[in-house]
């Protein structure tokens, strides 16, 4: 346990050093209260940019802040996940590259606790950065549109943050089994990509699939509760999350490629 707590520690400080910790919660930031702010000023935005006849009036139905808060999920579901495996996919290859892996396995750290304290650090990351631009879109989506619940708000952020947490961890996998951060990147980026649209094509048979967190984390803001078969695509991204980083585990201290 002293060795993960130090090499977690480790990971925390590199990623001050970095500035990880400060570009990713800012630009999620900015992705988040990017989608309240359109919303709002989306006729003005028309009418700015738009050569319209003279007279014409623009009438767009005014959203639900819960409709405000789905589509923000939309975003993050497009442009944050290449976020998070921008900012996951060097946590261990740099470390390859730079020799600073040899160094630290020539101690006594297991190849579990170097795994497991790389994915819990850029998961803190990660979560923290997805719950400030979440908290600061739920409260320009209060301002600007009708007040949504803070416990339905934070359920659907739970129900998301799973999805974090599968990217993370495919990110990690694929991190034991590549050397260049744009290999890491491209294939996890690839994976991803394919689960979702495999589970738009073929939904009747991937109710099961991890792609459709964002559906069901829609479905409690505008439902307040689970879509069908909701348990069953957390459970699944939990045990797929878990069984990753198994491997990543397992393939880091079969090959010991540092």
């Amino acid at each position: 346990m002293k060795n993960f707590t130090t090499l977690f520690i480790k990971e925390m400080q590199e990623s001050m050093r970095n500035g990880k910790w400060i570009w990713l919660p800012i630009v999620l930031m900015i992705i988040g209260i990017s989608q309240p702010i359109t919303s709002y000023y989306m006729p003005q935005i028309i009418e700015s940019a738009g050569n319209l006849p003279e007279g014409t009036v623009i009438e767009i139905p005014t959203p639900s802040g819960e409709e405000v808060l789905a589509g923000t999920l939309g975003q993050y579901g497009t442009i944050a996940t290449l976020l998070f495996v921008l900012a996951t996919m060097s946590a261990i290859s740099m470390e390859r590259q730079n020799g600073t892996l040899t160094l630290v396995m020539a101690r006594p750290v297991q190849p579990a606790q170097y795994i497991l304290s790389k994915w819990a650090a850029q998961l803190v990351i990660a979560l923290t950065s997805l719950l400030l631009s979440y908290l600061l879109t739920w409260y320009y989506t209060n301002l600007l549109f009708n007040k949504v619940d803070w416990k339905t708000m934070l359920a659907s952020l739970g129900v998301y943050s799973l999805w974090v947490v599968m990217i993370i961890s495919v990110t990690i996998l694929t991190g034991t089994l590549l050397r260049t951060s744009g290999g890491i990147a491209g294939v996890s980026v690839s994976f991803l990509a394919i689960l979702t649209v495999a589970t738009g094509l073929f939904t009747k048979f991937m109710e099961w699939s991890p792609a459709k967190l964002r559906e069901h984390a829609t479905s409690i803001l505008m439902q307040g509760e689970l879509a069908e078969n909701g348990l069953l695509v957390i459970i699944v991204t939990i045990c797929l999350s878990v069984l990753f980083v198994v491997l990543a585990t397992f393939n880091f201290k079969r090959f010991e490629q540092f």
